[in-house]
């Protein structure tokens, strides 16, 4: 069956919507080397600045080294009483995205196009994750032994998700904040579309 061009951008605006960032995983769900490395094949056909591509990646399934990786990311900053996944809902995996000063010192936006590009790939196999700027970078390196001309720009966690996350609209309160409901849903405040456009010329 051949998708109508309408009907090819409505699945993938439907997928888009399903990439949520994610934080609670089946942790007894395994993802294997193959998938990181289609993952990362997906990344290395990205668009880069220049065609410099000065991205580098360390993909990580190892659960002791897991765990390190992420004692290093900060949680879902609005959720104030929670402090991050239980054990069992930690992630399976994580790409750690990292731009090389060999190549290049402008990384411009090449990591935010990647780590997205990550994500879409994982939804379509069932997975999800979540893109980290808030990264202990030292903490990061020396658990990682990450060479000094490496800099961690992103980390992506990977695994089975678990979570229920809803878009809403942006409530008259303008509150942008994400937050559970007492079922434990995940809610994400959403502007509409008419507030985003300043100018149609």
């Amino acid at each position: 069956m051949i998708l109508s061009k309408q009907d090819s951008f409505e699945n993938f605006k439907d997928l888009v919507k399903k990439n949520r960032s994610c934080r609670r995983f089946d942790n007894s769900h395994n993802i294997d080397e193959k998938t990181l490395l289609q993952l990362i094949e997906l990344a290395r056909n990205c668009a880069s600045a220049a065609n410099k591509q000065p991205l580098k990646y360390v993909i990580c399934r190892n659960k002791d080294i897991n765990q390190e990786i992420y004692s290093c990311l900060g949680w879902a900053a609005y959720l104030k009483e929670w402090k991050g996944p239980v054990k069992e809902e930690r992630p399976a995996a994580y790409i750690v995205i990292l731009g090389d000063h060999s190549v290049s010192d402008k990384f411009w936006c090449d990591h935010g196009i990647t780590a997205q590009t990550i994500l879409l790939g994982a939804r379509i196999m069932g997975l999800a994750g979540c893109m980290f700027g808030a990264i202990n970078i030292k903490k990061l390196k020396d658990s990682l032994k990450i060479a000094d001309h490496l800099e961690p720009k992103l980390v992506v966690a990977l695994g089975k998700p678990v979570e229920i996350i809803q878009i809403d609209d942006l409530g008259e309160d303008g509150d942008i904040k994400y937050w559970r409901d007492e079922n434990s849903v995940h809610h994400v405040p959403k502007r509409k579309l008419e507030d985003l456009i300043i100018g149609s010329l």
